[in-house]
């Protein structure tokens, strides 16, 4: 007998995927928050972090890995559908190339600061959420959830900043931007954990499930083993 795949988990996993293309998509637009200044990913970026959560807490860090790896994968696929698309000749119709390419095309040191921040973040979260989940016995999701999230968040801003611009922003500002993201990236975990507990409850309720990680690999390149 087939084993059935979750329909949750799937729908977690693209929301996944689809927050974190869209997010670095807007990420060049700078946004005013009152006196903050920040980038537009800021309003999409921090749910990828929710759902790593929510998947970590469920099901487990084996699965979280899963989609950790496939949302990098399908991101890197993204910015290779971008480039090609910059790359191909317009035809006479097509008069913003210009602002196609301003939009779509990031520098390479941007989209490799993008793609290894993310990864340090997201296995950080998953993992802080994980072994937290066992030394608290399954209790204070909330806790555990602003924990790793303070620290995923954290990680991704220092090793995005200081690769996409160290020698371009000075020092004092660049961890001045790093402080800042990685606050109001945790603060907006903090708001949503009303709806985020809501959401774990009823999918444990539904799914049946509720795994904790005793004597897994916690190797980010372990991917098969699921």
């Amino acid at each position: 007998m087939k084993k059935q795949v979750s329909v949750t988990f799937m729908v977690l996993g693209m929301l996944f995927t689809v927050c974190l293309i869209v997010s670095n998509i807007v990420e060049q637009k700078l946004i005013q928050i009152g006196p903050i200044e920040a980038t537009a990913g800021l309003l999409l970026f921090p749910v990828t972090y929710i759902v790593n959560d929510l998947i970590a807490e469920v099901w487990g860090y084996r699965k979280v890995r899963l989609i950790i790896w496939n949302g990098f994968l399908m991101n890197f696929l993204a910015v290779l559908i971008f480039r090609l698309s910059i790359w191909v000749p317009g035809s006479e119709n097509f008069t913003n190339q210009a602002a196609f390419e301003l939009i779509l095309g990031n520098t390479q040191r941007i989209v490799m600061a993008s793609f290894i921040a993310f990864l340090f973040g997201a296995f950080l979260n998953a993992y802080v959420m994980s072994k937290m989940k066992i030394m608290q016995h399954g209790r204070g999701f909330s806790i555990r959830a602003i924990v790793s999230t303070l620290v995923g968040e954290g990680a991704d801003s220092i090793v995005f900043f200081i690769i996409a611009f160290s020698g371009v922003i000075p020092f004092n500002d660049l961890w001045m931007l790093i402080l800042t993201q990685t606050a109001m990236k945790t603060g907006y975990e903090i708001i949503a954990l009303p709806i985020t507990n809501v959401l774990v409850k009823w999918v444990k309720k539904k799914e049946q499930v509720d795994v904790y990680d005793n004597g897994i690999s916690y190797n980010p390149l372990n991917i098969k083993e699921i």
